[in-house]
């Protein structure tokens, strides 16, 4: 069995892994840190959950230690780009946890907060910058911050970047980078347009892949439940309350889609609350912390805010609404079943849905298992308190989710568009889903 201590990590790392109690590496690590330690570049293929954080900050952070340099004005050593502020602050905490013993500087800047208090922090310059997209534009267009030191470059996530349509963001900072530097790319999915996104920033970069493309989590038993639209709110009332869930990720396709999921929740007595880029920061931390800790076991997100919800004990997820790109289902159920855990993952299908879950059959290569509705949801349609609904105007204001203020589409970009600025200011059983008639 190969150790951390077997891939040539200098002490204080290893102090540090000890210490969170992290012994084996996981195959992504065990693949990644020897070729990144040589100082190659890498692309690889690896969904979340995957420890492939450490696989990269290890030996970035062991390369900054031995290569120590004075911090420079405005600038970083080490960038990192992220597509969502979750993400960005999970991955710096994870910096902060494995530099506890050496002297490194590790920020983050994200839309969402004042830029203000960003512009200040980075003006005496910093290590390791973890990043959004939009955010970090803001930051060079207001002379804030110089990309012409970074000497490691690492994109994660590169499938949900394109989904956000950063690809343009992504053109535009990679002129900016130095051209002498060592750049790692990862992806849960690598389909033609993300291997072309790769070739752009990498240089003969050594390969790995810890998965098969787009499977699925082994360990995740996946049901179908064909429903009408109007009784997928009372089918996700009772699965919620006769389901033995540990903590439970309800999807939907859109914000409002979200927000009116949890009125309904909440007026049934289901404490819970939604994770949305309509939410502030404060929000959406708030919410994550109290999921995180167990105050409330019902999250309710979109796909982009989801993304970087790294919480342990997800024994359930349930798709309120299919993905309408197949890839994204991945990432879903992939929030569960982790840590040698096993997991749930339950589809709620109407006739306008059927495409989609076509389409994620045939990319993932599992046939959901279908599982009839229970008995007398009608009366339980029929039952459920109806929670005031938001005036229709809102509700088209609030029902791209693909605009939240980190996209390109969203209000930074149009602040940067029309050259306005804000002001600074566990584990399941296989009889889980028996009252049901599955396994």
């Amino acid at each position: 069995m190969t150790h951390f201590s077997d891939l040539g990590l200098a002490k204080p790392l290893l102090d540090a892994l000890k210490s969170k109690g992290y012994e084996t590496p996981t195959p992504i690590q065990l693949q990644a840190i020897p070729p990144l330690l040589q100082g190659k570049d890498l692309c690889g293929i690896a969904q979340t959950g995957t420890g492939k954080t450490a696989a990269f900050a290890l030996p970035s952070l062991q390369y900054l230690m031995n290569n120590p340099k004075p911090r420079a004005p405005l600038t970083c050593r080490m960038l990192v780009l992220s597509p969502t502020r979750e993400l960005a602050a999970q991955i710096a905490q994870s910096f902060r946890d494995y530099a506890r013993q050496i002297q490194i500087r590790v920020d983050t800047v994200f839309g969402g907060v004042p830029i203000g208090r960003q512009i200040k922090a980075l003006s005496s310059g910093v290590d390791v910058l973890v990043a959004t997209p939009g955010r970090l534009l803001d930051l060079i267009d207001q002379r804030a911050l110089s990309l012409r030191n970074v000497e490691i470059f690492v994109l994660d996530e590169a499938d949900q970047m394109l989904d956000l349509g950063f690809i343009h963001a992504l053109k535009r900072i990679d002129k900016m980078l130095p051209k002498e530097r060592q750049s790692l790319f990862f992806s849960a999915t690598m389909p033609k347009t993300i291997a072309e996104l790769g070739d752009r920033f990498l240089s003969n970069p050594v390969r790995v892949s810890v998965t098969p493309e787009s499977t699925t989590a082994e360990r995740v038993q996946q049901f179908v439940t064909f429903v009408n639209q109007k009784e997928k709110q009372a089918l996700l009332t009772i699965r919620l309350r006769e389901e033995p869930i540990d903590r439970a990720l309800v999807f939907t396709r859109t914000k409002h889609g979200a927000d009116r999921v949890v009125k309904n929740l909440q007026a049934s007595g289901i404490p819970c609350a939604a994770i949305h880029g309509n939410k502030s920061q404060a929000q959406r931390t708030t919410a994550l912390q109290a999921f995180r800790n167990g105050e409330i076991r019902i999250l309710v997100a979109t796909d982009i805010a989801a993304r970087g919800i790294d919480v342990s004990g997800v024994s359930h997820v349930f798709n309120f609404e299919l993905p309408n790109v197949a890839e994204q289902y991945v990432h879903r159920i992939g929030r569960t079943a982790r840590a040698g855990r096993d997991g749930i993952a339950i589809s709620f299908v109407d006739g306008e849905e059927r495409a989609y879950l076509r389409q994620i059959e045939r990319l993932t290569r599992v046939q959901l298992e279908p599982v009839p509705l229970p008995e007398g949801i009608a009366a339980v349609v029929a039952s459920l308190p109806k929670p005031k609904q938001a005036p229709a105007t809102a509700q088209r204001r609030h029902e791209d989710a693909r605009r939240g203020n980190d996209s390109p589409n969203g209000q930074n970009a149009k602040r940067r568009r029309f050259g306005q600025r804000k002001p600074n200011g566990v584990g399941t059983h296989k009889g889980a889903i028996r009252k049901t008639g599955g396994r």
